[in-house]
């Protein structure tokens, strides 16, 4: 914890780019999914990225490798969907535990090659694929897809399934509903009490669209008021926005936030294919304006980022001074 809050007052951090855009370019069929696991699994695998860190680790390695070499200080583990709430879907709550202590070893391995600067691994937590304060059914608004203490449940098998793996960081990232971060964040309070270990903690929320709100309706504000309870490294934005559209709510969290501000924006808007066509040199012209007015102390990138992306970024944030925690 102390290297991290010393580096992030000396300088940008870099985060790495998107895991999902990478694995997209391996073209990889269903087998890949089930390779020396899951060969007789009953449910169709393919599309399941997390598996991958058990049934086709090299690629998940490659990936960090290069997100490394681009400059990335910080890379985030293969678990977005590393709960038993989202691999309930195919029917893998079983491989949870594995999925994620799995991740967070290879990153770890891929860390410890590079020598020249401090790297760490984040253990992403995303946000699950169900909401805590909306129903799903139009019909019954009373109705909940899942419940807090379920939320806990699942979470705190996966962080100590990261912690396990050895990650350095935990990112509670894309939150899109303030209760589901809640529940991760209780979880993370609890695993911490009765592992008498803690570990520094990230947030990043995301803005669904230009209404400036997240999917349950809180500003931004309102956002990083309902978490500041907690002892954050960090709160930031990620995904939904590109860089340009994301400005306006990260001067708020730079203006209103007592722990470092992250930003990870996806490349643009997604086409009519959802693919992003904003190029490296075109996401970083963008991304030098949150760095001349000084608003963030992390910077990486989301959906549609690449390596190239990350090393455009890396180049422009070593010419600014990371923003003044207070």
């Amino acid at each position: 914890m102390e290297q991290l809050e010393k580096l992030l007052r000396e300088r940008i951090l870099i985060l790495d780019g998107a895991m999902g855009t990478m694995i997209q370019r391996y073209t990889l069929e269903e087998s890949d999914f089930r390779e020396g696991h899951f060969e007789n699994h009953h449910k169709s695998l393919k599309g399941n990225n997390d598996l991958l860190s058990l049934t086709r680790p090299e690629i998940i390695k490659d990936i960090h490798r290069q997100y490394f070499l681009a400059g990335a200080d910080i890379v985030e583990t293969n678990t977005f969907s590393g709960t038993s709430i989202a691999q309930a879907d195919y029917g893998l709550e079983s491989a949870v535990y594995a999925i994620n202590y799995e991740s967070a070893k290879i990153a770890k391995e891929v860390a410890a090659e590079f020598k020249d600067k401090p790297r760490f691994v984040a253990g992403s937590i995303g946000p699950t694929n169900r909401t805590a304060s909306i129903s799903p059914d139009v019909n019954d608004p009373g109705f909940r897809g899942v419940s807090f203490d379920e939320l806990v449940i699942a979470y705190s098998e996966q962080i100590n399934a990261l912690m396990d793996g050895g990650v350095d960081i935990l990112l509670v990232e894309t939150v899109f509903d303030t209760l589901n971060a809640k529940a991760a964040l209780y979880a993370i309070d609890c695993v911490y009490e009765s592992r008498k270990k803690s570990l520094p903690i990230m947030v990043s929320g995301t803005i669904t669209d230009q209404s400036g709100r997240t999917l349950t309706g809180q500003t931004t504000e309102a956002f990083l008021i309902s978490l500041s309870h907690m002892p954050l490294l960090s709160i930031g934005l990620n995904c939904a926005l590109g860089a340009s559209l994301m400005r306006p709510y990260l001067q708020i969290l730079n203006s209103k936030s007592p722990f470092a501000v992250s930003a990870h924006p996806n490349a643009g808007l997604p086409n009519e294919f959802g693919e992003y066509d904003e190029t490296p040199e075109m996401m970083a012209s963008q991304i030098e304006v949150f760095l001349k007015e000084g608003l963030v102390n992390i910077i990486g990138g989301c959906c549609g980022t690449t390596p190239d992306h990350i090393v455009e970024i890396t180049r422009m944030a070593q010419n600014y001074k990371p923003r003044i925690i207070e």
